[in-house]
């Protein structure tokens, strides 16, 4: 059987045409934006892991060798610790080998 496709019939099509393109745009910004979120919250996380990494290192030298390193080297070829330098930007600082170091670790 013949059906005449109206005008109307073809509003409709554009209409839902539309909206289905719509909502999928919509939904592809929502999804782009809960990924960015997911990733700071990752990298953050990460920096907050490799800090207590260097902190747990610096205390076993400290209760190894006695004193807490002066340098972050000391900890990387010693204590086998691995930093992605490239990842996040270090700051150790030793005032003396008797106190712990203050350690700030900032993603890139």
């Amino acid at each position: 059987m013949y059906h005449e496709v109206t005008y109307k019939d073809m509003s409709r099509r554009r209409r839902r045409r539309v909206v289905v393109a719509v909502c999928a745009v919509v939904f592809a910004v929502i999804l782009g934006l809960a990924i960015n979120v997911a990733r700071a919250g990752a990298r953050e996380q990460g920096a907050v892991a490799l800090r207590k990494a260097i902190m747990d290192a610096a205390i076993r030298c400290c209760a190894v060798e006695g004193s807490y390193p002066l340098s972050l080297s000391h900890l990387e070829q010693d204590y086998g610790l691995r930093i992605n330098h490239s990842s996040y930007v270090v700051t150790y600082e030793a005032f003396a080998s008797n106190l712990p170091p203050t350690v700030v670790v900032v993603p890139r």
